[in-house]
């Protein structure tokens, strides 16, 4: 998703995917129950497919424990990896907005009857925080973080089943070689379905981003209800990257104007004050929302039928998929995703996936793709990461057994703690030391100010966003939608 940033001196750099606030003019559906009945999600919890049990890793902007996310054993934070990790008063939580809007959909729940339920009310969700409250970050940053969820996935407690990656870059490279990319496939392959999704720059790019670019993946593209719960007028979503041949969405799920919770207080509730709802709900649009969803529709799967391997997974969500009313299987896949029905249907033959396998051994700097995030005019650029650290292509090789991290040790830099502050898991955050050394541009940290170049082609409700981009890690979340704009 490429997210908005409200003001100017914020720290990022990404691959243009912002669109315009016109981008989506559909009329909404109402709720997230009316949202949760097009893709069957009450029908699935008729059958005992809640979520319940299964973990869903949610690697974005950090969590904000709002109602509906603050419930006993609903949260679980992991490391925060982000520029915001040495400030306790922004560390974990999400200043940004797009974390915890994400996370409502997913697993949000009121705990009434008429309150309100991500797709998997019972869900747990593991936070692992990548993006500071300006939006910035970079890839290496991506890459550590979806490696801590591998090595850690079943820790005494947990159970990571799913992990959802709504963010993505422009790398051209092929992900046979790109290190985002196999860092992610080898979470699938340990055990983990990685929902990632295609992005939202449909109207100039015909690719998928990084890294859905993986087929292994299971990527997921946006489509749009107008305002119905009958798929018979669903339509593609025009920001959905359409893909090719080659690689395309997988299949699509609801992208527009989903009703996620909201951070209070954060960039994107106070940059689009008419994207808010009852000073609680944050309306939105994008392929971040539709794999937000998707996710919440593997994680009730799993709950019935906690044998299933990622590969059955995939391959039951994809047969069991509806059509749409468009024919074109780049923009759509196998078409709208249907929980009830995957979990009812038996695992297709032959669904063991056998592609080319991804080596990670391609260049950090072209897993970046287009922009870079800048401290003290300085960008970061290279085959480094945050630290100004060599990557090392012994990171690849760690993550085929999953052991790239050494306790609170990536890459040869010390990123966070090695142990968990509470004796179980649930309500206890990663607590450790700070983070030591000096930087690529030679300050740390803490107190320092971020820049970026502005957003690449992209206007919002009229007016040229003057501020900066996600660094290096392009967001899938589109727009958010509101009544009126101003």
């Amino acid at each position: 998703m490429r997210l908005s940033l409200a003001a100017a001196a914020l720290a990022t750099g990404a691959a243009g995917m912002l669109q315009p606030a016109s981008a989506s003019t559909s009329t909404p559906l109402p709720d997230m129950a009316s949202v949760g009945r097009v893709v069957q999600a009450p029908a699935a919890w008729s059958l005992g497919a809640t979520g319940h049990g299964v973990d869903v890793a949610l690697i974005d902007t950090g969590v904000t424990p709002v109602p509906g996310l603050n419930g006993p054993n609903k949260l679980v934070y992991g490391p925060d990896l982000s520029f915001d990790s040495q400030d306790p008063n922004s560390a974990y939580w999400d200043g940004y907005g797009h974390g915890t809007a994400l996370a409502g959909i997913i697993a949000g729940n009121d705990g009434t009857a008429d309150g309100y339920k991500g797709i998997a009310p019972e869900a747990r969700l593991v936070s692992v925080k990548v993006g500071a409250s300006t939006g910035a970050a970079d890839v290496s940053q991506m890459i550590a973080g979806i490696d801590w969820v591998t090595q850690h996935a079943h820790d005494d407690g947990m159970n990571i089943r799913v992990l959802n990656l709504s963010l993505g870059t422009n790398s051209v490279q092929p992900y046979q070689l790109d290190p985002l990319a196999h860092a992610a496939e080898q979470a699938w392959k340990h055990g983990i379905v990685v929902v990632v999704a295609v992005g939202n720059d449909g109207r100039n790019v015909r690719t998928v981003a990084d890294p859905a670019t993986d087929p292994y993946l299971l990527a997921v593209g946006a489509e749009d209800p107008n305002g119905t719960i009958n798929r018979d007028d669903d339509t593609v979503a025009p920001f959905s990257q359409h893909g090719t041949d080659r690689r395309h969405a997988d299949l699509v799920a609801p992208g527009t104007y989903v009703m996620g919770l909201l951070s209070p207080g954060s960039v994107l509730a106070n940059a689009n004050p008419g994207a808010v709802f009852n000073n609680r709900f944050l309306r939105g649009s994008g392929t971040s929302q539709a794999a937000a969803i998707v996710s919440g529709v593997v994680a009730d799967v799993l709950s019935a039928r906690p044998g299933l391997s990622p590969d059955q997974v995939k391959a039951l969500l994809t047969n069991t998929a509806t059509d749409i009313s468009s024919s074109n299987e780049n923009f759509v896949g196998s078409g709208l995703v249907q929980a009830a029905a995957a979990v009812r249907n038996r695992v297709p033959g032959g669904s063991d996936q056998s592609f080319p396998a991804a080596l990670g051994t391609g260049s950090l700097e072209q897993a970046r793709g287009d922009n870079h995030v800048s401290l003290g005019g300085v960008a970061l650029t290279g085959e480094q990461d945050i630290f100004g650290q060599a990557w090392s292509s012994g990171v690849a090789s760690a993550e085929n057994t999953a052991s790239a991290w050494n306790g609170g040790v990536f890459n040869g830099s010390t990123w966070s703690g090695s142990t968990w502050s509470g004796s179980t898991w649930s309500g206890s955050t990663w607590s450790g030391s700070t983070w030591s050394g000096s930087t690529w541009s030679g300050s740390t940290w803490s107190g320092s100010t971020w820049s970026g170049s502005t957003w690449s082609g992209s206007t919002w409700s009229g007016s040229t966003w003057s501020g900066s981009t996600w660094s290096g890690s392009t967001w899938s979340g589109d727009v958010w939608m509101g009544a009126t704009w101003t």
